[in-house]
């Protein structure tokens, strides 16, 4: 057993679609498949938020014709494609996938109930969790908090293109200063983009520890899991009395 026991993987829809970031790259869906696949077969229990942006995002139509809400309701969709892919991905690389949703869509995946997906991570499968929240004004982020929540992650860990946090676009300013870790405060006060304020106040209010880092990464996943230093930490300094960049020690969550 690593860091962690359990965690849920937040990754962007664009990850899906490669360099380009639109629609699926099949290279960099297995990429990610086989990541999560050693992780799981190293005794890990994982969860997946996928986003949807790679496909359509409900902002982008806002002002094209679609009203914000069922734009986000496409977004959703967006997601469940995008979760049935990596499912099928993860498959193929060995190890078992169920696909879950916020609102029920059988035959195409089974709806999300928190028992059904623990049963499936503790029997060493994969539950990815697509649809966000199920309502509008709700971004995956926030969907990603909420399910990390209810599942009892030890930490959510959100898997981008960039190495961390910093404080500003590290792509954009080369002055940028990466954090080896923050507090929620800090995160939500200077407004860091890496999430949104939703999904930042649900972590802090359930003392749920963020993890950003780079997915594209080879082997950053096993590494984190293992309590390697990798990423920056978001969490509640005020619990958290010592350095969890330390040793990365397990972090039990309270609400358990």
């Amino acid at each position: 057993m690593g860091a962690y026991r359990r965690v849920l993987l937040k990754l962007s829809g664009e990850s899906l679609g490669g360099p380009a970031g639109k629609g699926i790259d099949e290279n960099w869906l297995a990429a990610y498949a086989e990541e999560v696949a050693e992780a799981v077969k190293n005794g890990l229990q994982v969860a997946i938020v996928i986003g949807g942006g790679n496909i359509f995002r409900g902002l982008q139509g806002v002002g094209k014709g679609f009203d914000r809400v069922n734009g986000d309701k496409m977004g959703m969709l967006a997601t469940v494609i995008n979760s049935l892919g990596l499912a099928m991905a993860i498959r193929s690389a060995g190890v078992e996938a169920e696909v879950f949703t916020a609102t029920p869509m059988m035959p195409v995946a089974r709806y999300y109930m928190r028992d059904d997906a623990v049963a499936v991570m503790e029997k060493g499968g994969v539950a990815l969790i697509a649809g966000g929240t199920g309502n509008p004004y709700f971004t995956t982020d926030s969907g990603a908090a909420l399910r990390a929540l209810e599942i009892g992650a030890d930490a959510l860990l959100k898997g981008t293109r960039v190495d961390g946090v910093y404080t500003a676009d590290p792509e954009k300013d080369p002055n940028a200063v990466k954090y080896d870790e923050l507090s929620f405060d800090k995160a939500i006060e200077d407004r860091l983009k890496v999430m949104d304020q939703t999904a930042f106040a649900l972590c802090r209010e359930g003392n749920m520890p963020i993890i950003v880092f780079d997915m594209n990464q080879k082997g950053n996943l096993t590494k984190l899991v293992k309590g390697e230093k990798v990423g920056t930490l978001v969490h509640d300094l005020l619990v958290a009395s010592f350095s969890v960049f330390s040793s990365f020690p397990f972090l039990p969550n309270p609400l358990l």
